[in-house]
């Protein structure tokens, strides 16, 4: 989950959303009909969560870069040599450190290091000697994505 992505998001959310009341009551309630007070304030409350709900989903992708990687980058291949925690996560989850050997068609092996951030049901499929699917970067292969 991108914490700093979901962030930026509420709070622009928060911000447009805060100058939307602000027109609304200084100019808008005005010259709306008598008694619709009350639906104005659900529908406003109601467009408030909708928002929210929409851009913490749109905030929560993978980002154009990892997109593009996991669409175009090279398939290959990933040897787990050595996994390691780093520490406990806020979600029940911990980031580990995977050392790999990454063989990529056409290309010599080579080794690289990923953290990634492992649920403790998926830990007997990144085991120690367990291979794993990757896509990697054609320009740069230190930059490579999981696809387990």
């Amino acid at each position: 989950m991108n914490h700093e992505r979901i962030l930026r998001t509420v709070l622009g959310i928060s911000a447009c959303y805060v100058i939307l009341l602000a027109v609304w009551a200084g100019w808008l309630i005005e010259h709306t009909p008598p008694g619709t007070m009350p639906y104005q304030i659900a529908g406003l409350l109601g467009l408030f969560g909708f928002l929210i709900g929409v851009g913490m989903m749109l905030a929560n992708r993978p980002t154009r870069e990892d997109r593009r990687l996991r669409k175009r980058g090279l398939e290959g291949w990933a040897r787990i040599d050595d996994a390691h925690s780093v520490g406990q996560t806020d979600h029940a989850t911990e980031l580990t450190e995977l050392e790999l050997t990454l063989t990529v068609p056409g290309s010599e092996t080579y080794s690289g290091r990923v953290v990634y951030d492992l649920s403790p049901v998926d830990r007997p499929r990144f085991a120690v000697g367990e291979t794993l699917s990757v896509r990697v970067d054609p320009q740069n292969r230190d930059r490579i994505i999981l696809c387990p």
